[in-house]
């Protein structure tokens, strides 16, 4: 079952960056209802994503890294910057979806504009960091050292 979650946490990053995506759209055409729908499913995906997370990493620990060369340090960049923002993004979210749902627009919209790039960002590297640990570099990769 644990070995089956990585894929699922990276599906579940995959779904919450599409619908962020969507979602940024629909408010940009002044669709309110389908963006509050969409930003909503995001919140839902990133949170079955973190419980997830959270129950992988209590039962099966780390996987370390076995990419060697050049892309080590960019793998090792990637990963510090998505932890860090990953940490920092929680809280925005919830703040950000407290004053939408309060009808506090305005303050939801200052801190919206920090809160999607940021969340986004830790999305797809969050699909870029699955990628490099369990299908480009994992185990049973035959990608050769450099």
């Amino acid at each position: 079952m644990s070995s089956a979650l990585p894929t699922l946490n990276a599906l579940l990053n995959l779904i919450s960056a599409v619908l962020l995506s969507v979602g940024y759209a629909e408010i940009r055409r002044r669709r309110v209802t389908g963006q509050h729908r969409l930003m909503l499913a995001a919140c839902v995906s990133s949170a079955f994503f973190l419980a997830s997370y959270l129950v992988y990493h209590a039962t099966a620990g780390s996987k370390p890294f076995a990419g060697h060369g050049l892309v080590r340090p960019l793998y090792f960049g990637i990963l510090l910057t998505h932890v860090v923002l990953a940490a920092l993004i929680v809280p925005m979210v919830l703040v950000t979806l407290a004053r939408a749902l309060r009808g506090r627009f305005a303050e939801h919209a200052r801190l919206a504009r920090r809160t999607l790039p940021l969340w986004l960002y830790v999305s797809v590297t969050g699909v870029v960091i699955y990628l490099m640990l369990y299908v480009v570099y994992g185990a049973t990769s035959s990608v050769p050292r450099t």
